[in-house]
């Protein structure tokens, strides 16, 4: 009988070594020390090395600075800069200078205010390439895609990175567990036959 609890011990044991595996990337989280060796997680141990290689891939492959002031620079972008400069001047013009300089403003016309609002966004609109230029200068100097991700995940606390993991992997995380239990049950079986015909 107990001949026959062979392949359930043996799914068992697939399941559970899988398991602790996966659980092993993560834990334990600081180093300790079990019987003279010395054991860590295998993500926490890693981490500074993961996200040197992520910053390099995401600065790399997946979002490089170009990528970054091409998007800025893009038409849809400054068209969108060009509306807002237009809303901003008609509150000016109507609200504020009324606020700030009343004088002024009683004695500007309609037309007037036409003029000088089409005037200044002209101007603005001519002046943008220019803006845009000197921002993305801005942001070459300044903005290091690589090192920013690499030091974001390394300073990621190691119960953040396990949730991240585990939401992106969870099905394949149980996969591994029930694949164990499934090749350990028919590794059991075999046993069990292998037995079976040396008794026969």
């Amino acid at each position: 009988m107990l001949l026959y609890a062979l392949p359930f011990l043996s799914a068992f044991i697939g399941w559970i070594t899988n398991f602790l595996a996966i659980k092993m990337l993560f834990n334990p989280r600081e180093e300790k020390s079990i019987l003279g060796l010395k054991i860590q997680g295998i993500f926490p141990k890693r981490q500074k090395q993961f996200a040197e290689k992520l910053g390099l891939l995401v600065a790399e492959e997946l979002l490089s600075l170009d990528d970054i002031q091409e998007k800025i620079s893009s038409e849809s972008n400054q068209e969108i800069m060009l509306a807002t400069v237009n809303e901003k001047m008609d509150h000016f013009l109507d609200v504020k200078l009324k606020e700030q300089i009343p004088m002024m403003a009683m004695l500007l016309g309609k037309d007037t205010k036409t003029k000088i609002k089409a005037t200044l966004v002209q101007e603005f609109r001519e002046a943008l390439p220019e803006i845009l230029k000197k921002v993305n200068e801005n942001i070459q100097k300044d903005l290091d895609v690589q090192q920013l991700v690499t030091d974001k995940v390394a300073n990621f606390s190691v119960e953040k990175l396990e949730d991240i993991l585990y939401a992106i992997m969870q099905k394949e995380f149980r996969f591994i567990e029930i694949l164990g239990a499934v090749l350990g049950f028919i590794i059991g079986c075999f046993q069990v036959l292998l037995i079976k015909l040396g008794v026969s």
